[in-house]
């Protein structure tokens, strides 16, 4: 089973600005083989089962239907909107992509392995706090508490379920490049 690894957000992550003492956010990483584009990952992860089928539970809640056609362009830059997404921010490495008071972070960064090279994919989430009436404290809510030890194995399913189908594309690619 790959390694994903809680860490702590990047110096340039597009998602620290969350990092502010009222919203929250998380960040999981893991390792792969090759060099692995922004958008070969962000086109993993939003196809892979387990993201369809939120994808799935989307079109009913909020009637924002998607297919992976739109995946592929959201991940590419030829589209600003995907499902409930929208891009807040986009650079050659990171996506950083907005659905109401969620953000959804990825980047990609290369990394030296003894046997050549790797790519470091990142993963991370932020929830906005509601800002409440003037002088009140912006809160996150009880639903987000009472959600928060889900949102944290689901986020790292979502990253390893993206790692494994890159790996498997990668492995598939390579058997009918052989053949």
């Amino acid at each position: 089973m790959p390694t994903i690894t809680p860490s702590d957000l990047p110096s340039v992550a597009l998602l620290r600005k969350f990092q502010n003492g009222h919203d929250f956010t998380d960040h999981y990483c893991t390792d792969i083989d090759g060099d692995i584009p922004l958008a070969t990952f962000v086109t993993a992860f939003y196809t892979t089962p387990l993201f369809r089928l939120e994808r799935f539970i989307l079109t009913w809640l909020v009637r924002r239907p998607s297919r992976d056609e739109g995946a592929r362009a959201f991940a590419t830059g030829a589209a600003e909107r995907f499902a409930a997404w929208q891009v807040e921010a986009r650079t050659d490495h990171q996506l950083l992509a907005a659905a109401g008071r969620t953000r959804s972070w990825f980047m990609v960064e290369p990394v030296a392995m003894a046997g050549g090279v790797a790519t470091r994919l990142h993963f991370g989430s932020a929830v906005v706090a509601r800002h409440r009436a003037e002088g009140g404290k912006p809160a996150l809510g009880v639903v987000f508490h009472a959600l928060l030890g889900f949102h944290k194995l689901y986020s790292q399913a979502l990253l390893r379920a993206a790692r494994s189908r890159l790996i498997r594309a990668r492995r598939n690619f390579s058997a009918h490049e052989v053949s």
